[in-house]
């Protein structure tokens, strides 16, 4: 028998009312059974209008990150989501995905949150995935290269997010390098990408993704440096509609450059380029400037002295971001 998911797939295909008896019709059920269908879609948020002898028409659309609601905003052409993995709370979808890759998860396969109850940023900090503030996932990548060959992919995921945030809100959405996607001088994005694999062979590679949607505002500690779409926008967000943007991004430029490089794009988006920066080195303190980016996604500073270093770890401070201080 179809379920309620049957009948709401049906109502996002149609612009106007359709009957009870049209519904029953193609659902191949009882009237009565329609209506508890509604009924059910309404509980899980949906806004559905019925009027007498016209019929039922979805008005309205909640903020949820159901595989139903994902996939309703995804081409289906492609290959990414072609398993989907929502999740009402886990540890982090990083380590979903790292359990369900050690099981076999296909390449392609997307894990998705509405709250993380461990959920890590870069060099071990602690990243605040309340619930439905934020869109939270997963992609597990089962790409054919060493790992050795693994440069780009954090930089490309960086790319894919600020395209679409530009897609959805038209925010002008940067990047502080290597995987911080800001709007203004805040953060509103972080990447942290994983990798599971051998000397000569890579199991998967996990890029996890962060975005602050609908915050209304962040704690004194983060307030200097933390900003989401919706304090950007003064709109609510809907999570489903900007994964489906933000994967379909990621699919065509991953096809385009694989993990080894990265889009000449990333540099135009570099908010680092071109500023002063900081940074540790061999227990000492460097200052200078940041120049370019390396093929292999290191950043290029040129220190005080003239000396041109590549950087490829660490925190890096790039003055006028976060409140930070070179």
């Amino acid at each position: 028998m179809p379920d309620h998911k049957d009948l709401l797939d049906i109502l996002r295909q149609t612009d106007g009312y359709l009957s009870g008896e049209e519904l029953s019709r193609q659902l191949g059920v009882t009237r009565a059974a329609v209506w508890k269908k509604i009924e059910q879609l309404r509980q899980e948020g949906y806004e559905i209008d019925s009027v007498t002898r016209r019929g039922y028409r979805l008005t309205g659309v909640p903020d949820s990150i159901s595989e139903a609601e994902i996939r309703a905003n995804l081409s289906g052409k492609g290959t990414f989501g072609c398993r989907i993995v929502s999740l009402p709370s886990v540890d982090s979808t990083n380590e979903e995905a790292k359990r369900q890759g050690d099981a076999g998860a296909p390449h392609g396969s997307v894990f998705v949150a509405d709250e993380q109850t461990g959920g890590k940023g870069r060099l071990g900090r602690r990243w605040v995935s309340a619930p439905g503030s934020g869109l939270w996932f997963s992609i597990l990548l089962r790409p054919d290269v060493l790992p050795s060959e693994i440069t780009g992919i954090t930089l490309l995921s960086a790319v894919a997010v600020c395209r679409g945030i530009q897609s959805l809100t038209g925010c002008e959405a940067r990047i502080k390098w290597p995987n911080d996607v800001v709007i203004g001088t805040k953060k509103v994005c972080g990447i942290l990408t994983e990798l599971s694999a051998e000397m000569e062979h890579v199991h998967y590679l996990i890029p996890g993704i962060g975005v602050n949607t609908n915050n209304g505002a962040f704690p004194p500690e983060l307030s200097d440096r933390a900003t989401s779409l919706k304090m950007e926008t003064g709109q609510d967000i809907r999570r489903a509609v900007l994964l489906g943007k933000i994967l379909e991004e990621f699919e065509e430029l991953y096809n385009r450059y694989g993990v080894s490089s990265f889009p000449e794009e990333y540099r135009s988006l570099c908010v680092s380029l071109g500023r002063p920066v900081s940074l540790q080195r061999g227990g000492c303190k460097l200052t200078g400037t940041a120049v370019g980016i390396a093929p292999d996604g290191a950043l290029l500073v040129r220190t005080q002295e003239g000396e041109e270093i590549a950087v490829t770890s660490g925190e890096v401070v790039v003055q006028g971001f976060y409140g930070e201080k070179l």
